[in-house]
């Protein structure tokens, strides 16, 4: 690999001419478009139908009191709220202990998605992160360190959304769940009480992020092992890179750190998430 392909020069893959589409003149790309155009307003209605059954679904009641810890201690659900109608929380998985390279990509790229929450106040609605205090293959730490520890990261990560742990009510907040993945959870207040109308988890999170969407716009696609891609297409990509802000050479999803972490890095900004 050479700086070429990180200055505009040939794209990585087994060979560059089988890494290009077909070229064609003006009028055979545009019938070709129209034929994929049909099947993406389909999509779109289809999209549109499955939310409009969702806001129809049923609800379940979750005790309000259950305990969260933010920047100020203990608080409940129920004011995680902050008096907004909707509350949607996005429970982060978590290594206690762990350093700042080692924490999920996965969530670290949903999350650097996040930006302005004006749009979403204006409809009612608090957008929060729930730390877990625990990864899947992790168990609970101490809560208030891990909570401490999460804090930080998101101070390093530069985010700014309201951010607590669930971890002294996790059982109960992710019942009948696999604790310590992420989840993007959607609750409704009535007064006092509240209920759950929607969860998803895995590639139903992607709801969250722009970045995917805008990378399936293109010809190459995410780039990753797992898409349906031609032969010959780059393919090589992951969420983590070792050699610095996001460029190639990409490395294996066991190497490197979160790509969104060497921004901040080259800000000046700490990744230690000790006290």
């Amino acid at each position: 690999m050479t700086d070429e392909t990180n200055s505009g020069g040939p794209m990585p893959g087994p060979g560059n001419a089988q890494s290009l589409p077909t070229a064609v003149d003006r009028a055979t790309f545009q019938a070709e478009l129209d034929r994929q155009r049909v099947r993406e307003k389909a999509h779109t209605r289809e999209g549109d139908a499955i939310a409009a059954a969702r806001r129809r679904l049923p609800m379940v009641e979750v005790d309000a009191k259950l305990e969260l810890i933010g920047p100020d201690g203990p608080l409940t659900l129920l004011d995680a709220f902050d008096g907004r109608r909707q509350l949607i929380a996005y429970y982060f998985m978590w290594w206690p202990g762990r350093p700042a390279p080692e924490q999920c990509e996965g969530c670290t790229l949903f999350l650097s998605q996040v930006g302005e929450l004006a749009y979403l106040h204006s409809r009612d609605i608090t957008y929060a992160v729930f730390s877990q205090g625990r990864n899947t293959a992790f168990g609970p730490a101490d809560p208030q360190v891990s909570y401490d520890e999460s804090v930080r990261y998101r101070d390093f990560m530069g985010w700014d959304m309201p951010w607590y742990s669930a971890q002294p009510s996790l059982d109960a907040l992710l019942v009948g769940r696999e604790l310590g993945l992420f989840h993007l959870v959607c609750h409704l207040r009535d007064g006092d009480r509240v209920f759950e109308t929607y969860w998803t988890s895995r590639r139903g999170v992607e709801a969250m992020d722009y970045s995917y969407a805008l990378l399936d716009a293109t010809v190459y696609g995410c780039q990753e092992s797992w898409e349906d891609s031609p032969p010959g297409w780059p393919q090589q990509c992951s969420m983590r890179t070792d050699g610095g802000s996001p460029a190639w050479p990409p490395v294996s999803e066991s190497g490197g750190r979160p790509i969104a972490q060497w921004d901040r890095l080259e800000a000046g900004r700490s990744d230690d998430l000790n006290t």
